[in-house]
């Protein structure tokens, strides 16, 4: 009889089966006739010429990857260059540039706190926030969603380094962090407050500086953010905003920052390239959210149950995983690709469709995805 070390697989994958969990790749070509609901470019600039143009120069002019990591070889002119204008644009000292945002949250989770430490999370926070809590070897705490009150009562009486982290957004169901409160807490507490303003940025605040501008701490004392650059950036990448002193201390410290390769100089350049495009035209942020809005009154209207977004994503609750997932396919079928959040992803368990505005949509454009979602909805319509 032949030994299989990994027959527990199968067993896994029948479990995720009968559970409705079971999940696919799904290559996506260039061109499609499909409206986009599903993917994160809020300001509709991954395809911008401009963007695109900066990504191709930048491939010629530094080659195709960094070859080592930030520390080797991995840094480039480009790369500072990118640094600066985030930290400008953002409102902070200095910025770090990381492969992924997941990889600037896992950093500055694990190398602003420790053992001894104390992290407060968001029970809403991204998993990315998770993971970086976990190995940060930190006692965490995780509060009840969007609740100063907890976080202050968590932080009390605790002697030694203390960190509460958030994000700004919060990705499933697109309501905002109360940050001014939070900022509050924290200052009071002595602890440090770290945002991940991944779905703010481009967004929030004047011309999308972020939610952290929007809501008057960015730049503060004790404040970190971090974003990423393949959202609203339509690019690749992430980063870390703080203080120069905080910055420094990444660098040397960091694990996903020493050790990884440095980011693609393409997506270096087409975030650059986003970011001025963003500055040049600043209603993009303004349009986005707009979209949002009118995408929930549109959906409510036609009675269908959705969340009013604070920002650029709208989310719908289904009754089931798999009518979630029918009714994501049905959407598909229909021409319209949207998102759908199943458990792990959605912490409360109930699972989503998930849309997310873009400032390119126009009006006709909205009204089809409207009239698409109720079609096809598993639900009667009231």
């Amino acid at each position: 009889m032949s030994y299989d070390p990994f027959d527990w697989i199968d067993d896994e994958a029948r479990r995720r089966a009968d559970a409705g969990l079971v999940r696919a790749l799904r290559p996506r070509p260039a061109e499609t006739s499909l409206l986009d609901l599903a993917g994160n470019d809020y300001l509709g600039l991954s395809r911008n010429p401009e963007v695109t143009a900066a990504a191709a120069a930048a491939a010629r002019t530094w080659g195709a990857g960094s070859t080592g990591s930030r520390l080797v070889t991995g840094s480039t002119a480009l790369h500072a260059e990118l640094e600066r204008e985030l930290a400008d644009f953002c409102g902070f000292e200095a910025a770090l540039v990381f492969s992924s945002g997941y990889a600037a949250n896992i950093a500055a989770l694990t190398a602003l706190s420790g053992r001894d430490s104390l992290i407060v999370s968001d029970a809403g926070n991204h998993a990315s926030i998770v993971d970086g809590c976990r190995l940060s070897r930190a006692s965490t705490r995780v509060v009840p969603h969007a609740d100063p009150e907890a976080v202050r009562r968590a932080l009390d009486g605790h002697e030694g380094r203390t960190l509460a982290v958030t994000d700004s957004v919060f990705s499933v169901d697109g309501d905002a962090a109360p940050l001014a409160a939070l900022a509050e807490v924290c200052r009071a507490s002595g602890a440090a407050l770290l945002v991940d303003d991944a779905h703010g940025l481009g967004v929030l605040g004047e011309g999308g500086r972020g939610a952290l501008a929007a809501a008057g701490i960015a730049g503060g004392d004790g404040v970190v953010a971090t974003i990423t650059l393949s959202k609203s950036l339509g690019s690749q990448g992430g980063a870390v905003l703080g203080s120069a002193r905080v910055i420094r201390h990444l660098v040397n410290t960091a694990r996903t920052f020493i050790f990884d390769t440095g980011l693609a100089p393409a997506a270096v350049g087409g975030a650059l390239a986003a970011l001025r495009v963003l500055r040049r035209e600043p209603g993009r942020a303004a349009r986005a959210g707009a979209v949002a809005l009118e995408l929930h009154g549109r959906l409510t209207s036609a009675g269908l149950r959705t969340v009013r977004p604070d920002a650029a994503v709208v989310a719908l609750p289904a009754p089931s995983a798999d009518a979630a997932v029918r009714w994501a396919a049905d959407c598909r079928t229909a021409g319209l690709a949207v998102g759908c959040f199943r458990p792990p992803s959605v912490p409360d368990g109930v699972s989503r469709l998930r849309l997310t505005a873009r400032a390119d949509l126009t009006d006709g454009q909205v009204g089809s995805a409207v009239e698409t979602l109720v079609a096809t909805a598993p639900l009667p319509v009231s």
